[in-house]
């Protein structure tokens, strides 16, 4: 499979710079990674049930597994609410082209590319809003 070439979107009409549109695009792409994390995540951690008495870990294990939990599930759902935000008939596109970063054109999108790309750019300025 070829590699398609990747160019950053132009987002000056919103007032995203281009430091900040690469901070969202990253963001996104770390969408799969995190939901890979909660899914794992969930589960007894490894305990040694050896005999032996073991020291103190600092702070309670259970209580930041949660909070990390709840963030990375905030952070999941704050860019699947975006893409509905930005174009509900379209989202679930949205959501592969900015997450995974296929292109338009391998993903049989209902709506016409120029619908695609404003629905894309109005997701990033969404997104630049939350977050």
């Amino acid at each position: 499979m070829d590699k398609v070439r990747i160019r950053d979107m132009k987002l000056s009409d919103y007032n995203i710079s281009r430091a900040k549109y690469n901070e969202l695009k990253y963001f996104c792409m770390q969408y799969e990674e995190k939901k890979r994390e909660i899914h794992n995540s969930y589960g007894l951690g490894a305990i040694v049930s050896d005999g032996m008495p073991k020291g103190n870990i600092p702070g309670n294990p259970t209580e930041h597994a949660a909070i990390r939990n709840a963030m990375l599930q905030s952070d999941v759902e704050l860019i699947e609410q975006t893409a509905m935000e930005a174009d509900s008939d379209m989202y679930q596109w949205l959501l592969k082209n900015v997450t995974e970063g296929i292109p338009y054109e391998w993903l049989n999108v209902p709506r016409g590319r120029r619908q695609f790309y404003e629905a894309r750019r109005y997701f990033f300025y969404l997104l630049a809003q939350k977050r």
